[in-house]
């Protein structure tokens, strides 16, 4: 029921249950934490569950950005790496 994320060819892959969501990592602009308990940016696409997650990541592009609200360490390190 967590949260998967890879990468393949141009794409980053996040899958969440029944839902494949693919960013082009040319479009990403920053991946940071967020310490707030349902995201500061009211728009953006929320993946996962915020109710007993510790860790809520946003993932920022030219056009969305999106929560992924997981419990997975290192998760924003391992997106940082798929973007160089």
């Amino acid at each position: 029921m967590d949260i998967k994320i890879s990468k393949n060819d141009t794409n980053l892959t996040i899958k969440w249950q029944l839902s494949k969501i693919d960013i082009p990592l040319s479009e990403i602009t920053d991946v940071l934490n967020d310490d707030t308990y349902g995201g500061e940016d009211k728009k953006a696409i929320r993946i996962g569950f915020p109710y007993g997650h510790t860790d809520r990541i946003v993932i920022k592009t030219t056009s969305e950005s999106y929560i992924v609200f997981t419990s997975i360490g290192g998760l924003k390190e391992k997106i940082l790496s798929f973007i160089d």
